[in-house]
């Protein structure tokens, strides 16, 4: 059994797509499928189902998928141990969501940036429904997202936190002394929020409307920052997560409102696909937001 094929294999059980497989891999897809072919000679049985452009793992395929990464992963240490030390290189795509790239993302890839500096790194960003089609679609390596805790059959998750959501304004503001506050007050408040589908601002409507609630915000941004800055010059109030404003929160620019609706909370979470083979960048990015979900645990 030959390790090219089996890099093969697990590159189209990722992509689910031959051609897709022949580019990345530098191979013609001819070449690609008379190694998968080789595979399934060696094993007796077959391996993909090819429907339209889609290649899908059969039975068998999904039972030689776990040990087939054993096998890879085990090379890799192996080729590890028997070399000299080197840096890591290739590339590592990260889908994530606006917040934590402002917010949290900055310190993790400062840290990575200097353990791995040769590791190309993008962070597409996108709502949460169209991050889980990148992963599934092999668009992405790493999901690092914020939602309520989400789990499906084909995904590792190897952390999660729990955030804290909130109302916010200025530390001026004629709300920030008050104490339960009402719903018809906070509304009288110009808001600024996130764009609709964002998690948070959907579970904050959903907050909202359960007692009979519609809100009209004054300005939807996609930037945390933006909207960050037009409450600290107390413009308005916003609904955020903790990890957002809590720097201005210790300076005492900004307060969290005590509001009758009280706070949410909602879950950074960090998966893989399951199918995915673990890159070595990969397995850093994982230990580095490990540490800081750790080290600042809410």
């Amino acid at each position: 059994m030959e390790l090219r094929n089996l890099i093969t294999f697990v590159r189209i059980a990722e992509v689910q797509n031959f051609s897709k497989t022949a580019e990345q891999l530098g191979y013609s897809q001819s070449a690609v499928t008379m190694q998968i072919k080789q595979l399934e000679q060696e094993l007796h049985t077959q391996l993909f189902e090819r429907i339209g452009k889609q290649a899908k793992l059969t039975q068998a395929g999904e039972r030689l998928l776990p040990h087939a990464l054993d096998i890879l992963n085990s090379v890799r240490k192996a080729e590890t141990v028997a070399q000299e030390p080197k840096q890591i290189s290739g590339r590592l795509r990260v889908g994530t969501c606006e917040s934590l790239v402002l917010s949290i993302l900055p310190e993790i890839m400062m840290e990575f940036n200097q353990t791995c500096p040769l590791v190309e790194v993008s962070t597409p960003t996108a709502l949460v429904t169209d991050l889980f089609r990148m992963l599934r679609q092999n668009d992405v390596d790493l999901l690092y997202f914020l939602d309520d805790k989400i789990y499906f059959p084909e995904w590792v998750k190897v952390a999660e936190r729990p955030e804290r959501i909130f109302f916010v304004a200025s530390s001026n503001s004629p709300l920030a002394k008050e104490k339960n506050i009402p719903v018809e007050r906070l509304l009288q408040e110009p808001f600024f929020l996130t764009e609709k589908g964002i998690s948070y601002r959907y579970a904050m409507e959903q907050m909202l409307a359960a007692r009979g609630y519609e809100l009209h915000p004054a300005w939807e941004v996609g930037n945390t920052d933006v909207i960050t800055r037009f409450v600290l010059e107390n413009r308005g109030v916003s609904f955020l997560p903790e990890y957002v404003v809590q720097r201005h929160i210790a300076r005492g620019h900004l307060v969290a409102l005590d509001t009758e609706c009280g706070e949410s909370i909602m879950w950074s979470q960090l998966v893989y696909h399951r199918n995915k083979d673990v890159t070595p960048q990969m397995s850093r990015f994982l230990d580095l937001v490990q540490h800081y979900m750790r080290k600042t645990g809410s």
